[in-house]
């Protein structure tokens, strides 16, 4: 019965959203409230799912998304978009940016969660399409499948590491099988998979994607100097990341790279070092480049909603019991054990929506099993991982994400977004058992 209710409460959203063309924010808590109250959860838990929802879903999110459009517009409009997509364009050639996409977005993938990536590099995807006159998913495909393969199942992101440690997995090696699975899945899924998607129009909001005035490429700043500026918040995250590995625990400098390398902290100061870097430097004042960020986060407003109001709904499925329901359906399964945790995964997170959620949840209940089976824990890591991503659809913020800032329909984003998560996941699946298979 619970699926069921899930089932309907899509087909509401989807008919809310595209036969009655209702605001999405509006359809996706009309559905969140409709499911709850068909789940027979009390209307106070249902408000307190919808504030625990809102709340946990945007928390640091809001601020990312805030900090990342404004430096996407500095940098626009400072000229560092143009001279970045003229430098890439030249080393790759017009024809291999999708692959220069894929390199950017593993290496970058690996220190950052996938919302930070997202939001730091999808304003490059929309400079190279801009300048190159490119379709903007043939470039956006690439780069958004080596991040989600990244954050789906690798270490050092909280989902992978929390499902090896569940398993007691070894984590560089959990890393080394992992990297091993990752390529395959991202060339598919990425830049074979983008050359299908050259024909789908897309709308992002205009005050995240503009036309480059292509200046006198003598007034543009410097090429270092533009990268350093995109990569400034890549590299406090990084630095804040791994500093442990090298500094002693307690010491100033340790706290202080940890302080510098929270997400929201290297966003905010790679938005003031632009400030200077693209605007004063070039003679531009702060009044001016105020008006760039009320313009960049006026333009970020529905989506931030659209996100919140996404989280509702996740939070509602697992708040309902949901999960919990889904597990002991799945406590007979007779598979493999690989199969069996990438099926449980799947499942879960085709109901619920949150790929760790998911991936946790699957892990928990396949652990018994790996204690009494010979199976390699560390490509149990990587089977759940792999079935954590499958089939992300309308429960799923990222997928409302994905939405908004390309600006697409429905239809269109399943048929982009959510296929390539499948494929990623798919074959995350065939990459482990081929592992498995060769005795690893």
């Amino acid at each position: 019965m619970p699926l069921i209710i899930v089932v309907l409460g899509v087909a509401l959203l989807l008919i809310l959203v595209t036969l009655v063309r209702l605001n999405t924010v509006f359809s996706l808590l009309i559905a969140s409230v409709a499911v709850g109250f068909a789940m027979d959860m009390r209307a106070v838990d249902i408000l307190k799912s919808i504030e625990t929802g809102a709340s946990s879903t945007m928390g640091q999110l809001a601020l990312l998304l805030a900090f990342g459009a404004v430096l996407g517009k500095l940098m626009a409009d400072g000229g560092a978009a143009e001279q970045i997509t003229v430098v890439l364009t030249k080393v790759f050639g017009r024809q291999n940016l999708p692959w220069a996409m894929v390199i950017t977005g593993f290496l970058v993938g690996i220190p950052l969660f996938y919302n930070v990536g997202f939001i730091v590099l999808v304003p490059f995807v929309f400079m190279v399409c801009a300048s190159n006159k490119l379709p903007i998913l043939y470039v956006a495909i690439p780069l958004l499948a080596a991040l989600s393969v990244t954050h789906g199942y690798l270490p050092p992101h909280p989902g992978a590491t929390a499902i090896a440690l569940t398993y007691q997995a070894d984590i560089g090696l959990t890393m080394a099988y992992g990297i091993i699975v990752a390529i395959p899945a991202i060339i598919i899924s990425g830049p074979f998979f983008g050359r299908t998607l050259k024909e789908i129009p897309t709308n992002p909001p205009s005050e995240l994607f503009s036309e480059q005035n292509h200046t006198d490429e003598r007034k543009l700043p410097g090429f270092g100097l533009s990268l350093f500026t995109g990569l400034f918040p890549i590299i406090l995250i990084t630095l804040g990341s791994f500093s442990y590995l090298l500094l002693p625990n307690g010491s100033f400098l340790l706290i202080a790279l940890r302080f510098l390398g929270d997400p929201v902290v290297a966003l905010m100061t790679a938005s003031l070092a632009a400030m200077y870097t693209m605007g004063i430097r070039q003679g531009k004042s702060l009044k001016q480049q105020s008006e760039s960020v009320e313009e960049a986060i006026r333009g970020i407003t529905m989506i931030l909603f659209i996100i919140a109001a996404s989280g509702v709904f996740k939070q509602i499925l697992v708040d309902s019991g949901v999960a919990i329901y889904i597990a002991n359906l799945t406590n007979d399964l007779t598979l493999s054990p690989l199969v069996l945790a990438w099926s449980i995964a799947g499942i879960i997170r085709l109901v619920i929506g949150s790929a760790s959620v998911a991936g946790i949840t699957a892990a928990g209940i396949m652990l018994p099993i790996v204690q009494t089976n010979d199976i390699t824990p560390e490509l149990m890591v990587l089977a759940t991982g792999a079935g954590s991503l499958m089939f992300s659809h309308v429960n799923d913020p990222g997928f409302w994400m994905f939405k908004s800032y390309f600006g697409l329909s429905m239809k269109d984003t399943f048929r982009s977004w959510t296929v390539m998560e499948t494929l990623v996941s798919i074959i995350g699946l065939i990459g482990v058992l081929a592992l498995h298979w060769l005795g690893l």
